[in-house]
């Protein structure tokens, strides 16, 4: 079975051509700078990936929840919907 990280990766650099490892996807999620830069990798991580990959990749990778929904919460506002982890 594929580990979290891959299945994660194929969702978010596969569509966009974007080519960052799973480490510099974890730093991106917890860091407000990529909401404000409109990190295309960030918004489909936060917005293409289920919910309970997210939270499996955030555990995996030790990343802060609370950073992310950080994140996340900014990233709805300009997206104008909801996203999962910015409850």
């Amino acid at each position: 079975m594929a580990s979290v990280a891959a299945k994660v990766m194929s969702t978010v650099s596969a569509p966009y051509g974007v080519l960052v490892t799973a480490a510099q996807l974890a730093e991106k999620i917890a860091d407000i700078k990529s909401a404000d830069s409109y990190d295309c990798s960030v918004f489909a991580f936060l917005s293409e990936v289920s919910p309970k990959l997210q939270q499996s990749f955030i555990d995996e990778m030790g990343v802060s929840k609370d950073a992310v929904t950080h994140v996340a919460k900014k990233f709805s506002v300009l997206a104008g919907f909801q996203l999962p982890l910015a409850v």
